[in-house]
């Protein structure tokens, strides 16, 4: 379901079945029955980008690629560097200069060519464009490059088979670029397409930070405007123009779901929450989604005896700079 012809270009840093963790102590302080969260912490680089970007790198590897630029908010950057490391391959990253310090090293450490910029990723992603436009080496921007997607949707087969092909009733998706849930919603569609599941598809729920909220404006079909979007403390949110906002639009709406924000200081208290009750260091993104499961069931939205799956795309451990 994959679409690298020759195994040999494989580039696998043993990404992929993350688990998927039923929640002991919140549910029940909460009245809720079924919560899970799959936990994209425990990848290779730390997220979830490391399923993107292997398939991508193993891609352009075959494909005769030596080099590749990226912007990022943090962890795309840093998987990438890994990922290029170990394909022999060039890697230039472009991030913005507020980034969490520890996003910075891992890319050096990798190897990577660094270029911090004053800006968020939209700014970023200017900047990579320039660079592709002057060197012509290949640009893995979200959503410009076909094969992050490919190796996103292998969120959307775990969920099926760890939860024994029936799917949960809910999915909460912390909401950057969205490339995670267009992947997860591809790979149920393929899925449903070859007869290896037959239950109706969750509702998608998608959460950004108050900070950076373009996708829940769209939903709400208010004006967009830049000067309203800033950074958050959860960096992988503040993405103030997506480029598949369009596809992420269609999916909510495909499948029933909403768009909420949640502020930055209930982000933070969903991280100490979380920490201290299910004993998971989750990324800010993640702990998102804690925060909007409590607010869409106090608006009706959601029903306290629904299966419930909560994404955590990152470990906590690489925002502890941020969570001081």
């Amino acid at each position: 379901m994959l679409p690298l012809f020759d195994l040999s270009y494989k580039v696998t840093l043993g990404e992929g079945m993350t688990p998927i963790l039923k929640l002991r102590n919140l549910p029940d302080q909460y009245g809720f029955e079924n919560i899970w969260m799959k936990d994209e912490g425990l990848n290779p680089t730390g997220s979830f980008k490391s399923r993107g970007i292997s398939m991508a790198v193993s891609k352009a590897l075959e494909l005769g690629i030596e080099e590749c630029v990226i912007p990022t908010a943090g962890n795309a950057g840093g998987a990438l560097s890994a990922y290029c490391a170990a394909a022999n391959m060039k890697a230039t990253v472009v991030m913005p200069v507020d980034t969490p310090l520890i996003f910075k090293q891992e890319c050096e450490k990798y190897g990577a060519k660094l270029i911090l910029v004053d800006g968020l990723i939209d700014e970023c992603g200017k900047v990579a464009d320039e660079i592709q436009l002057n060197t012509g080496i290949f640009n893995m921007a979200t959503m410009k490059e076909p094969y992050r997607l490919e190796g996103k949707k292998t969120i959307g087969y775990e969920i099926a088979e760890q939860m024994n092909w029936v799917l949960p009733d809910i999915i909460i998706y912390p909401t950057g670029g969205g490339t995670g849930l267009i992947g997860i919603w591809k790979a149920f569609k393929e899925m449903l397409e070859l007869g290896w599941i037959e239950s109706s598809l969750p509702r998608m729920l998608a959460v950004q930070s108050s900070e950076c909220n373009p996708i829940v404006d769209l939903f709400n079909g208010k004006d967009q405007k830049k000067s309203d979007y800033g950074m958050s403390v959860a960096n992988g949110l503040s993405v103030p123009k997506a480029f598949g906002e369009d596809l992420i639009l269609k999916i909510i709406h495909e499948s029933k779901g909403y768009a909420i924000s949640v502020s930055d200081n209930k982000i933070l208290s969903a991280v100490e929450e979380v920490c201290r009750n299910e004993g998971i260091l989750i990324s800010p993104e993640g702990a998102a989604t804690w925060a909007a499961l409590k607010v869409f069931a106090d608006q009706g939205k959601i029903s306290r005896n629904e299966r419930i799956l909560l994404l955590n795309t990152g470990s906590g451990y690489k925002y502890l700079e941020n969570y001081h």
